[in-house]
């Protein structure tokens, strides 16, 4: 594997009940959690990082709790507990406690009903995580208990169909998963489908909305979503061709229509088909829409119009090499960019005007890091 607006995707990261800041007379320091994929003699689990404000200085705070390939990672909207991917073949969500000095406590492990789960999302009411598994191309839903824990999936969907693309997409391969008002939507590597769902939290039941799914152009391997936070579009990162769709989106009918698709590289750029897209996300104020590119090893930055369409405005070096991941802080002053194959993370400072990328911070040694989010607070 290359490897809403009423509520959306940026709940995590934007619209968490209380940063944990830290602040002095003249800095103050954002706390954030590393998902990373493991192995002997190297990262052991999640880690823990701060990015301070001021400088845009990234520090590495050390593990917060070791758990097996948590690639990648969502924060309750209580601030109070942690989910994470746990990419293996039998596929699992773990479910952490925030400690108050910032660790995590292991609360436990469920299934998530398919092989090679790569994605997790907690629906904003917290009462639900639901799971993305890319191997076994299917989706769950799991309870959230009172104490954090995760129960038992409530319910599971498989995916069917496949794509023109032969090395990569033979079947189903379900590579995110989010919850946007009454609806869930799963991106579909596999078959250039965005998958969507009726869904009910309180009963945490899955039932396919009228149609199916928004299309994508044929081999284009979406791979992840972000809605506009004033709500009417949402953005897709297709994998395979690096490319970004637009789609207009009905909140009420649950529908997304594809409206535009451009690529996130710059025409010059060298060994093109070399290069994946990773994460998308849009900015808090709506005007701009961020995508990373691994092997351009770039982050891709679009301005957009109020019809929803997107222009590019520059290939800012990420500062890192393959970004599989990366977060906006939720003022959204910065970003932080993960560098699965530097084993590293860089801070840029973001123009809220134009939207372009300052490089600012570095940090080394956090091995395979492949996703960031910021934390919660008390």
């Amino acid at each position: 594997m290359t490897f809403p607006f009423p509520m959306n995707k940026h709940l995590a990261l934007f619209a968490l009940p209380l940063l944990l800041v830290t602040t002095t007379a003249s800095a103050a320091t954002l706390e954030f959690y590393i998902g990373a994929y493991t192995k002997p003699g190297g990262n052991r689990g999640i880690e823990r990082g701060s990015l301070d404000t001021t400088t845009g200085e990234l520090k590495l705070l050390g593990l917060a709790v070791e758990a097996k390939n948590p690639s990648f990672l969502a924060v309750h909207p209580s601030g109070k507990f942690l989910y994470a991917a746990i990419e293996e073949a039998g596929g699992a969500v773990g479910a952490f406690a925030v400690q108050k000095d910032g660790t995590l406590k292991h609360l436990n492990n469920e299934s998530s009903k398919g092989s090679g789960n790569c994605h997790v999302f907690v629906e904003p009411g917290g009462k639900a995580v639901l799971a993305a598994n890319y191997n076994s191309g299917s989706i769950a839903a799991l309870p959230i208990r009172d104490d954090g824990s995760v129960a038992p999936a409530s319910s599971s969907v498989q995916h069917v169909g496949s794509g023109p693309n032969a090395g990569r997409q033979k079947g189903p391969h379900a590579h995110s998963i989010y919850v946007n008002g009454g609806f869930a939507y799963a991106c579909d590597l596999g078959t250039d489908d965005v998958f969507i769902y009726r869904f009910d939290a309180a009963k945490g039941t899955l039932t396919p909305n009228d149609p199916p799914s928004g299309k994508v152009p044929p081999g284009s391997g979406p791979r992840h979503l972000a809605f506009h936070p004033k709500g009417g579009f949402a953005y897709v990162c297709d994998e395979m061709p690096s490319n970004i769709t637009a789609l207009a989106h009905d909140a009420a009918k649950g529908t997304l229509t594809a409206i535009q698709t451009i690529s996130t590289l710059p025409p010059d750029a060298a060994n093109a088909n070399k290069n994946s897209t990773a994460e998308i996300f849009c900015h808090p104020n709506g005007k701009f829409v961020y995508v990373s590119n691994r092997g351009h090893d770039s982050i891709a930055v679009f301005a957009i119009a109020t019809d929803g369409k997107v222009t590019l405005v520059e290939n800012a070096p990420a500062g890192v090499k393959t970004p599989r991941g990366f977060a906006i802080s939720p003022d959204g002053g910065w970003l932080v960019a993960a560098g699965q194959d530097s084993n590293s993370l860089a801070s840029h400072k973001i123009d809220p005007t134009t939207g372009k990328l300052t490089p600012a911070g570095k940090a080394d040694g956090v091995g395979a890091p492949a996703c960031v989010v910021f934390a919660a607070g008390k």
